[in-house]
């Protein structure tokens, strides 16, 4: 231990390094989290998706169980993220004219929000889309991955802009 005065940020100890921070002491609450991204596919991509003709099969529904997967997982795949109930989740996905919109909402009933399980199975989501499709074309990006809203907890409620 050193004598540095304490880090104002809750992931790192008195000497600097990373650790998890501890929620024993809190209360557990209601709490959910929304994040969207995109896959940005060309048209011929689109087009195989809309007529149902992507040899892997149904894209869409792969990737919906992918993303709720993902959500489930989030505390495997990061490793500050607190193992958590999560008691909600649901991937929306729908094909536009430039690609695929993924929208998700998670939920929980616990001592710390859900906001990188919502980022994970939006994520996860976009890369079975990926996987399923790249086979048509190689021309495909993720793009825009980014929080909506969160309620509960402290910090209380927050919509993006």
């Amino acid at each position: 231990m050193t004598d540095a005065p304490r880090s104002p940020f809750t992931h790192l100890d008195d000497a600097g390094h990373a650790r998890m921070v501890d929620v024993t002491q809190k209360t557990p609450t209601v709490r959910s989290a929304t994040a969207e991204g995109f896959v940005r596919c060309p048209a011929t991509v689109v087009a195989a998706l809309r007529d149902g003709t992507v040899p892997k099969g149904d894209v869409l529904a792969v990737a919906r169980i992918a993303g709720i997967q993902g959500a489930k997982r989030c505390a495997e795949l990061l490793p500050l993220a607190h193992v958590i109930g999560v008691h909600a989740a649901s991937v929306d996905l729908e094909v536009v004219d430039d690609g695929v919109a993924i929208r998700a909402t998670v939920g929980t009933a616990d001592r710390t929000g859900v906001e990188m399980e919502a980022f994970t199975a939006v994520s996860v989501a976009a890369l079975a889309v990926v996987d399923m499709v790249k086979g048509l074309d190689k021309d495909v990006s993720i793009e825009g991955v980014r929080l909506l809203s969160k309620t509960g907890g402290k910090s209380g409620e927050w919509h993006r802009s």
